[in-house]
């Protein structure tokens, strides 16, 4: 059997979106894939600190995370990279200049800093649990350094944001719009070089648009039967629905345990 190289997305992917824990056949397909030979790892766009102990706990070794920018190797973290800081911090100024509030990742952690409270203001309490940290002196160019953006525009208003499109930005929440790291793609490839693996023997399974990145022409994609239309369209196969044992059935079906 060839050894292949698979990349499973988190939410909605191998975990049931209801309950955010990994599905059970998940689990074993997982299991079952390493005891094969393959080379298995998470493919996330979560922060690092966010995404290491659902890695440990799920028993995987390897880890792309930080969409794209964090690289965790044979249980080590070996890259963890920031957003591009002059692009980051030219979508700060204008998104301040602008009147909107910026909440801002200086970090790898569950810490964020404003110099006011004008996001609150905004758009209320962010629905993610975090430290916020207002002072009045915060100025991300003291650190050069941003991880993350959090900034509290309405999705009517982003065209005013003529840099958004500058940095990756991504909206789940319709009160404001998040900027992090959008390198699925190029997180697997620098994955391989570590892995000594070749794109043609890679398998990514997603479920959403921010998965649509990593589902490359030279990889075999898998979108889950409950994910959204527009990554169906690219996938070159539809499993079933997560919560239906979709990993573990299309695992079987293609024979790669």
């Amino acid at each position: 059997m060839t050894k292949k190289y698979f990349f499973f997305d988190i939410d909605g992917t191998l975990t049931d979106r209801a309950t955010g824990k990994v599905v059970p056949s998940a689990a074993e397909a997982v299991r079952k894939l390493q005891e094969a030979g393959h080379f298995v790892s998470i493919a996330t766009g979560r922060a690092c600190y966010k995404a290491e102990g659902f890695r440990r706990e799920n028993g995987f070794l390897h880890m792309v995370c930080n969409g794209g920018h964090g690289i965790v190797y044979d249980d080590e973290l070996r890259e963890n990279r920031p957003l591009d800081y002059e692009k980051a911090k030219a979508v700060y100024d204008q998104a301040l200049e602008l009147g909107y509030g910026v909440f801002t990742a200086i970090d790898d952690s569950n810490k964020i800093y404003a110099n006011s409270f004008r996001f609150y203001d905004q758009s209320g309490v962010r629905k993610e649990s975090s430290v916020y940290i207002i002072d009045e002196n915060f100025d991300p160019a003291d650190r050069g350094v941003i991880y993350k953006l959090y900034i509290s525009i309405p999705e009517e208003e982003e065209d005013r944001l003529t840099l958004k499109d500058t940095i990756g930005c991504l909206r789940f929440e319709k009160e404001y719009l998040m900027f992090q790291p959008d390198e699925k793609l190029e997180g697997i490839l620098r994955m391989l070089e570590y892995a000594g693996g070749k794109p043609e023997d890679v398998v990514v399974f997603g479920d959403d648009y921010n998965d649509m990145v990593m589902f490359d022409d030279r990889f075999y994609c898998v979108a889950m039967g409950n994910g959204c239309d527009a990554l169906k369209e690219k996938a070159d196969f539809v499993a079933d629905k997560n919560t239906a044992d979709g990993i573990y059935k299309a695992c079987k079906e293609h024979g790669w345990f």
